[in-house]
């Protein structure tokens, strides 16, 4: 049986329909995604204390690439003792105690969704949310039908959407 919708037609029902479910996740990333573009800063974040052993008579190199803190430095090498960005190390005993400061839930959580990666479970999601939102920003092209002016109006804000991110990427 031939249906008798047009192609405008089923864009623009899957592009509500699509549209709607994504909102949830949309929203979650968009807000986890302002968090993360201040990640070098306190905002929404708590401080925590680690202490912990590690091998003893480490130099200060082995040490920094053990912790894996981004942005540590060395401040101090004497008597034994290291003192770090916000720590210090003990080379006697091994032991470390450092601060760190860790995103506050729920924020953290939906950040994860951002570090996603290929072997992690959860990389389905993030490729059917990125595979729908491509679908929206295509699908858009089906809201009015060619000839129409505000057909017109979305090719020159999708153009001018293009250059301005080339100009954000290329020259930032």
């Amino acid at each position: 049986m031939v249906s008798n919708k047009s192609v405008y037609t089923i864009m623009r029902s899957l592009h509500r329909d699509l549209g709607f479910f994504l909102i949830g996740l949309i929203v979650i990333y968009s807000l986890s995604g302002i968090v993360l573009v201040y990640r070098n800063t306190s905002l929404l974040k708590t401080e925590k204390k680690i202490e912990k052993t590690l091998n003893p008579n480490m130099s200060p190199d082995e040490l920094l690439n053990s912790l894996k803190i981004r942005g540590a430095k060395v401040i101090s090498n004497e008597n034994n003792l290291i003192e770090f960005t916000n720590g210090s190390y003990d080379a006697t005993t091994g032991v470390v105690v450092y601060n760190i400061q860790e995103t506050i839930f729920p924020m953290n959580k939906f950040i994860s969704l951002h570090k996603t990666i290929g072997t992690s479970p959860m990389h389905w999601i993030a490729t059917v949310v990125g595979v729908i939102l491509f679908f929206l920003a295509i699908s858009s092209f089906w809201m009015f039908k060619p000839n129409t002016r505000l057909f017109k109006r979305g090719l020159v804000l999708a153009s001018i959407g293009v250059v301005f991110t080339a100009i954000i990427i290329f020259f930032a």
